[in-house]
């Protein structure tokens, strides 16, 4: 071991920090209590995403009651998962763990997360058995991630959130990845390294309201939906021969009534066609750019994010 890695963490805490500050002295406290139970050889990364609460004004309060407490803010608001690639890639920790900074991920699952790691596995999963969310969204979630399975032919577990552990090897891979439009998960789910599953009971909020209002859910929904997977394209296509077969059998029947019948009287089901395939068309032609608009914004090659400050205190190991 060099000397630049015998000062390594053993384990790194990623917590995404936008719209909690009431939680983090808290939060803080039961990290420091159930690492040290591991490990003396820990650090907490927290990054604001530009939080509206200023969090940020409590971090070195925080690092003065806790030493292993590292501050990174963002230059704006880039969202949870872009906050989440922020951590990873400041972590110097041989493990990572993820969670959420509301204490609604039980900091006290962390040594059963390392335990699940140890048996072999190259990162963990911790699985919800109950959620402390409204049923209006509870119901949004099922259907979202039984859509998703039905659009991309895999099947999707809404009970699975941010909170895991990652081994180093993942969290070099999962860094490897550069596109915008990411999901946690759906990276993880592609890199195909072997999974665990810690089951647990998720909390209810330590205090506050949930960040994510009901506008940033259904764009988040439709990333997750258009931009993780072409397969909305290929329906596309064939929803478009499917429109073509359908009039060609009109058509013909149509002819067969004008040579052998009589015309059919009214032009209503006419209009309804219209109407109908001028519908499918818009729909088809709006997904497909903005399919491009993403590219577009990819091909710009912008940073994912950018640092605005690092505070960070020598750890007294």
């Amino acid at each position: 071991m060099t000397s630049d890695q015998s000062h390594n963490p053993t384990i790194s805490v990623i917590v995404p920090v936008y719209g909690c500050v009431q939680c983090l002295q808290e939060l803080c406290k039961q990290l420091d209590e159930q690492l040290s139970v591991l490990t003396n050889r820990f650090e907490i990364i927290l990054v604001d995403d530009r939080s509206p609460d200023d969090s940020w004004s409590m971090l070195a309060d925080l690092q003065a009651a806790h030493p292993s407490v590292k501050g990174i803010r963002l230059s704006r608001n880039y969202g949870q998962h872009i906050a989440i690639t922020a951590g990873l890639a400041s972590a110097r920790g041989d493990y990572a763990v993820v969670m959420d900074c509301d204490l609604q991920d039980p900091p006290s699952l962390i040594p059963a997360l390392f335990s699940k790691l140890k048996e072999g596995h190259d990162f963990v999963l911790g699985k919800r058995i109950g959620r402390h969310h409204s049923s209006v969204r509870f119901f949004a979630s099922e259907l979202y991630f039984k859509l998703l399975s039905i659009l991309t032919g895999e099947p999707f577990d809404g009970r699975y959130g941010t909170f895991s552990i990652l081994s180093r090897k993942v969290i070099d891979a999962f860094l490897l990845f550069e596109e915008k439009e990411r999901h946690y998960l759906f990276i993880l789910r592609w890199l195909g390294f072997r999974v665990g599953t810690i089951e647990f009971v998720h909390q209810g909020r330590h205090s506050g309201q949930s960040s994510y209002s009901l506008g940033k859910l259904l764009s988040h929904a439709l990333d997750g939906l258009l931009f993780q997977a072409t397969v909305l394209l290929r329906w596309i296509v064939s929803l478009g021969f499917l429109f073509a077969f359908t009039g060609l059998i009109a058509a013909g029947f149509l002819a067969w009534r004008a040579l052998f019948q009589s015309a059919l009287p009214g032009w209503t089901s006419l209009i309804v066609v219209i109407l109908v395939c001028t519908g499918a068309i818009l729909v088809s032609v709006g997904v497909i750019g903005i399919y491009i608009g993403k590219i577009f914004d990819q091909a710009k090659q912008r940073p994912l994010y950018v640092i605005d400050i690092v505070r960070e205190r020598k750890l007294p190991w």
